[in-house]
């Protein structure tokens, strides 16, 4: 009798909801039981989890990697896929290992690579993958003279933390006076750059940006899984062209993603990020963990995060290329229970009924997750 593989997923997503229902739909008929933890009691994680807690929060780094350990011990967890404190895990794979723990995450020196989005266009370009020129920015002065520098040859200067995940802090610049255009309709990533050299300068500490310029549509990111051999076994690009979403194989992504994902060694699950300079696609960033859309290969006929739990427990799944591209689409948000507000509720326990998810009642902050703004659903177009 085969046993039954449990999977950790730690303050992920949640949009890793349809990740979860992968894994338990799995072609190979496996059993998965799937624990999730994650600070915040309304993740709907939780609620699609088999067991779920609530993780201590302040935890140091360190401090976090003996958590993820007593729960691997405790948990008695095959495969974790860690996306907080990534990097503290993997420096640790020898010690999960002796739990009999495998971490579906790329080995220490990959992940660094890609902390810092600057040191990553450098070694990405060494390597003769495409990039578009950048400048590492810490002062107004600094902005000043890259904006000028991106404005005379015709572009729109944007910024961007040099190490962070998703969009967050990413800003586009102006020389628009602020007026009230900016206080109409929805919220604009525009910024003056009057008002950006101003907060500078005012600025008790110096930032660290990525200051680029504004790549243009299509954005394709190319979900790859890699072996411990460095040899991709799937890539497939999503594109994603306003509303619109779709797939491709088409070398001009496909070549660059395969280099970086066998260059650096970013083994199991990297979502690598592409989109237009000119007439040439360049690189826009890489994640080393599993994106929040990878569930939507599915419309390929592809089951990604179970070839990737396969992979973690040494069961080769071989090079898996999609039966068909599926037809273009978009997505939409849907509702997904929650759980009651006590936890930990385990399902081996009397199960207690799940409440729907409910708008925030006004002037109340929604959950804040990098990159993700809940759970959501793939309609075609």
């Amino acid at each position: 009798m085969v046993s039954r593989v449990r999977v950790w997923l730690n303050r992920t997503y949640a949009e890793n909801v349809f990740f979860m229902d992968q894994l338990r739909r799995n072609p190979s008929d496996r059993a998965v039981e799937i624990h999730a933890t994650h600070g915040d009691a309304d993740s709907p994680v939780l609620a699609a989890a088999d067991t779920a807690e609530l993780e201590p929060e302040g935890l140091s780094p360190a401090a976090y990697v003996e958590f993820a350990l007593a729960q691997c011990r405790r948990r008695g967890i095959d495969v974790f896929v860690p996306r907080l404190h990534q990097s503290a895990v993997v420096a640790h794979r020898v010690e999960f290992e002796a739990v009999g723990t495998a971490l579906l995450a790329p080995p220490p020196e990959a992940v660094a690579v890609f902390e810092d989005k600057i040191v990553a266009y450098e070694a990405v370009q060494a390597i003769g993958a495409p990039v578009p020129p950048w400048w590492r920015v810490r002062s107004a002065e600094e902005l000043v003279a890259a904006v000028e520098e991106l404005e005379a040859d015709g572009h729109t200067a944007c910024f961007k933390p040099a190490s962070g995940a998703g969009g967050v802090g990413f800003r586009m610049i102006t020389r628009s006076p602020f007026s009230m255009v900016h206080l109409s309709g929805f919220p604009s990533p525009y910024v003056p750059l009057d008002l950006v050299v101003e907060a500078l300068r005012q600025a008790d500490e110096p930032v660290d940006w990525l200051v680029m310029p504004r790549l243009e549509q299509p954005e394709v990111s190319v979900d790859c899984l890699t072996g411990p051999d460095n040899r991709v076994r799937l890539a497939v690009g999503r594109t994603k062209n306003g509303r619109r979403r779709g797939f491709t194989l088409h070398e001009q992504w496909l070549e660059p993603a395969r280099r970086i994902a066998e260059g650096f060694g970013l083994h199991h699950l990297s979502n690598i990020q592409f989109r237009m300079y000119g007439d040439r696609p360049v690189l826009m960033d890489v994640n080393t963990r599993p994106a929040g859309g990878l569930h939507q290969l599915s419309l390929c006929g592809v089951n990604a995060p179970w070839a990737a739990v396969q992979l973690a427990l040494g069961e080769d799944p071989g090079e898996i290329t999609p039966p068909f591209l599926g037809q273009d689409y978009t997505v939409v948000s849907g509702p997904r229970p929650l759980r009651p507000v006590t936890l930990p509720q385990q399902r081996s326990q009397e199960p207690e009924p799940l409440l729907p998810a409910v708008p925030a009642p006004a002037g109340e902050p929604a959950e804040a997750a990098p990159a993700d703004t809940g759970a959501r659903a793939i309609t075609p177009a």
